[in-house]
């Protein structure tokens, strides 16, 4: 095997792209059970490239005593948990070539890729280095550069921080998940798991700080003062200068301007200029692909992942918004105008080709672009074609010119009293041609002289009430968490997903459950350390210090482990207080869960029913015992939710039906129901 070179990917479809690269199209694809490799030669060498299915090794602990703190851990065949059994096969594919010696690690150049290949370089080819490619998308000119400059070693600034992050994850996690399960297993004759981590517990203890600004609310009453008026048919809304706290002075403003004309006091125009966009990285991609195509932090990184797969976009885990030059603007534009949304993409651009970048940097990936390998958009799913065309729309138009705006504020005099209107209009689109997703508020506004008079048509007074700040939404806890330095561009979506999983947060505009309020309820008062925004920033801070060559891993290990040693010192100590706080939350959220809605007959509470006699499931009153004979039937298969929504038709309470391989369903408990006929 001396003779041959292996190439370790990090997925199939990746070694495919790869393969087909080097190998100007002549490749064999060799099968072992229900896992393949690749075969092909360059340069009169027979290469191999052969594909992981993501991380084939994890960490675990020796120790078969379940208690905390456990430090002892070590990294095993990800297949030997439950889990994971389908990685196996992609294992023992690459034990095939265990003995070759000449091995090129080709995994995403980040520290999960790094600590992907590392691993499979030490554990199964029993080799302290491999060769390294780095490259940023998966087109056959990026990959054929990135073979021929093919680095000496493994980065291993990169592999070490990312088994650092792995290390302090697993101790964090199986520590403070047992310890909480435990504290609550001490209270109660059951067992529930419940858990936290490094950084799940810290962000969401950001998610509960907002639950309790909104919960202490107290609303405060104020005014406004609207008058509309016109200007020929020209109707013009304009506001008094200020809100207004006193009702009577309110009053006694809006009285004294009842019946009055509106005079022209003052006329400023402007020209205001709207800078480009910058290039999207991971967190602002998924902000912009929540807010405008509605899909989860989750959702646009796998959608996204497949668009990199296919070689349609650069790898989209970075932190970068710089785009460089020797990535080929007019080449790129070329390809994207065969595209007919974007046929006059080059013509409308000025030359020479400039993006506008922001401030954030990467040294493994630049901005995500598109490459110059355009998709055909028939074959791409809805969700890829939406996202791809986000970033195509992204990608141009930080190349565009700056929009223009008129702003027009006039002051009007009525009766003494300074009323306020502004107009805007769009002089000039620019950037805004290729980012139609960026609405422009347009708000028409007459020509108008100084001490000119308007009737007055309409004034009014309107009182309002202060609103609380506003819930989280999945965009804006991610920028949040980026702010804080929880996690990375690549976990954070992650992390937030399993926080949903947990039954610690629901819903689109985030909202705590009472068993996540109660989860940082406990550790904020016997142990905060664990949720601390800082402690957690500070150990992102020291895993770039090792990525640098600053600090080593077993200097931050040890660290870790001092403080998890103190931290569950005192939780010892409290062990039972915070049991019983979980146990009482607990209780209340599985109670939550069972709960439908409002019986139709007697206003009580309808809940999921699991009988002890038939062993089926289904929908009755609480009330039973004392007489309601609701009751719903459910399906015996597939999973059952509750939900906030009643049914259109009779207003029946509505629960989510959900089936293994098919999109969740809104179903109506009211068995005579119009929609149980559609």
């Amino acid at each position: 095997m001396k003779d041959q070179i292996v190439l370790l990917a990090e997925k199939p479809q990746a070694a495919m792209k790869i393969s087909l690269a080097l190998s100007e199209g002549n490749v064999k694809r060799k099968y072992n059970n229900n896992t393949y490799w690749f075969e092909f030669e360059r340069n009169g060498l027979k290469h191999i490239c052969v594909p992981a299915v993501g991380h084939l090794f994890v960490l675990d602990t020796p120790s078969k005593k379940w208690d905390y703190p456990i430090f002892e851990m070590k990294w095993i065949p990800a297949f030997k948990k439950k889990h994971a059994k389908f990685t196996e096969s992609y294992y023992k594919n690459i034990e095939l070539f265990k003995e070759c010696p000449n091995v090129i690690v080709c995994c995403d150049y980040d520290t999960e890729g790094e600590v992907i290949g590392y691993n499979i370089v030490r554990f199964i080819f029993g080799l302290n280095n491999a060769k390294r490619m780095k490259f940023s998308t998966l087109t056959k000119q990026d990959i054929i550069e990135s073979y021929e400059n093919v680095m000496k070693e493994i980065d291993f600034g990169q592999a070490n921080a990312g088994l650092a992050r792995h290390y302090l994850d697993f101790m964090w996690g199986i520590n403070t998940t047992r310890a909480l399960s435990m504290s609550m297993k001490k209270v109660s004759k059951g067992f529930k798991v419940i858990s936290t981590g490094r950084v799940q517990g810290p962000m969401l203890a950001i998610l509960v700080r907002r639950e309790k600004e909104i919960a202490s609310f107290k609303p405060e009453p104020y005014w406004e003062i609207k008058l509309t008026a016109l200007k020929n048919k020209n109707e013009i809304n304009a506001e008094y200068e200020k809100t207004i706290w006193n009702g009577n002075d309110a009053r006694e403003i809006y009285e004294k301007c009842k019946g009055k004309e509106a005079i022209v006091a003052d006329v400023k125009k402007k020209v205001q200029k709207i800078l480009p966009p910058v290039p999207f990285d991971t967190t602002t991609l998924q902000t912009e692909s929540y807010r405008f195509l509605g899909m989860s932090p989750m959702q646009t990184l796998s959608v996204a992942e497949s668009l990199y797969t296919q070689g349609y976009i650069s790898y989209p885990r970075t932190s970068s918004q710089k785009l460089p030059e020797k990535i080929g603007y007019k080449q790129i534009i070329n390809a994207i105008s065969k595209i007919p949304k974007f046929k006059n993409a080059l013509s409308l651009l000025q030359t020479p080709l400039k993006p506008r970048e922001g401030e954030k940097t990467d040294p493994s990936h630049p901005a995500i672009y598109p490459t110059a390998q355009i998709p055909d958009l028939g074959k791409l799913s809805v969700q890829e074609k939406r996202l791809y065309e986000l970033i195509v729309s992204r990608f141009l138009a930080v190349f565009g010119e700056s929009a223009e705006r008129q702003v027009v504020k006039v002051d009007f005099d009525v009766n003494g009293y300074k009323f306020i209107a502004n107009g805007y209009k769009t002089m000039k689109l620019g950037w805004i041609i290729f980012y139609p997703y960026s609405q422009l508020k347009e708000i028409e506004m007459p020509e108008l002289i100084i001490g000119e008079k308007l009737k007055v048509k309409k004034l009014s007074l309107v009182e309002k009430q202060t609103k609380p700040p506003d819930r989280y939404t999945q965009a804006s806890i991610l920028k949040e968490a980026e702010k804080h330095n929880l996690g990375t561009k690549a976990t954070r979506a992650q992390i937030l997903h399993t926080l949903y999983e947990r039954g610690y947060i629901v819903g689109s505009s985030i909202k705590v459950t009472e068993l996540g309020m109660a989860v940082v309820d406990a550790l904020e008062k016997y142990c905060p350390e664990i949720i601390d925004v800082n402690l957690t920033a500070k150990f992102e801070q020291e895993m770039e210090s090792i990525r640098e060559g600053g600090k080593s891993v077993d200097e931050v290990v040890d660290e870790a482990k001092e403080y998890l040693d103190k931290i569950f010192d005192e939780f010892k100590k409290n062990e039972e207080s915070i049991g019983k706080v979980l146990l009482d939350a607990n209780k209340n959220f599985e109670e939550e869960k069972r709960t439908v809605g409002e019986c139709p007959l007697c206003k009580n509470k309808l809940k999921i029913i699991f009988s002890r006699k038939t062993g089926k499931r289904f929908i009755g009153c609480s009330n039973y015992s004392k007489g309601c004979t609701f009751s719903a039937p459910l399906p015996q298969k597939g999973d059952v939710y509750v939900s906030d929504k009643t049914c259109k038709e009779c207003s029946y309470p509505m629960v989510v039906l959900k089936f293994k391989g098919r999109k969740p369903v809104y179903s109506c408990i009211n068995m005579q129901c119009k929609t149980k006929s559609t």
